[in-house]
């Protein structure tokens, strides 16, 4: 039988790529433009549950590393956890992110060749209108800013992405993104690298 659980709350990335990536509108068949594609995606846990492990108010990372286009496969994927996680929530958070039980992850399964390890540490996010970051400890720092459309102060959205986290979110631009963590490693000031953010809401029965 399978085990329902839900997860909502907020989640925030930043990748490699230049403003604006063009992994997900080119459908993860054009070259990323630095020729990798180095990724992490954060997700702050306002309400959730997995089977009876409640999963309120935790957080986890996943980062991850595509060699070539991101359709080619062969990701390197690592995790995050929060933690303040116990040993059963910890167990969850890991079920979920990996797509085991269903749910918006279960369809990047077969692009990963690699799990390179799950690590844990203190995740703050900090959030105030359309700027953010996200840290873990030494392993994750990253902040972005959301873009606007021209010649307005609205949020500049891309829907219709068939992203695992939303599908549509906000585009915006990264100020910074260190991480260090299981082999994988990227740093970036340059404030032309792309971030994006979203609600999630994600659910499996």
């Amino acid at each position: 039988m399978a085990t329902a659980w839900h997860v909502s709350g907020q989640y925030y990335e930043t990748c490699n790529c230049e403003f604006i990536c063009m992994c997900v509108p080119g459908q993860m068949v054009n070259r990323p433009t630095k020729g990798n594609c180095q990724f992490a995606m954060a997700f702050q846990i306002e309400r959730g549950k997995y089977a009876a492990v409640t999963l309120d108010g935790l957080g986890f990372i996943v980062l991850g590393l595509t060699p070539a286009e991101m359709g080619k496969g062969n990701w390197s994927v690592g995790l995050v956890i929060d933690v303040r996680a116990s040993s059963e929530q910890r167990a969850a958070i890991t079920a979920i992110a990996s797509g085991a039980p269903g749910g918006p992850m279960a369809a990047l399964s077969g692009m990963i060749g690699k799990f390179v390890g799950a690590e844990s540490a203190a995740i703050t996010f900090d959030r105030q209108g359309s700027s953010w970051s996200v840290k873990a400890a030494s392993l994750v720092d990253m902040a972005a800013t959301g873009a606007k459309g021209f010649g307005t102060e609205q949020d500049l959205q891309l829907s219709n992405t068939g992203h695992p986290a939303n599908n549509t979110f906000t585009l915006a631009r990264a100020s910074r993104s260190h991480i260090n963590a299981m082999g994988l490693r990227w740093d970036d000031v340059s404030g032309t690298n792309n971030g994006q953010f979203a609600p999630f809401s994600w659910k499996g029965e």
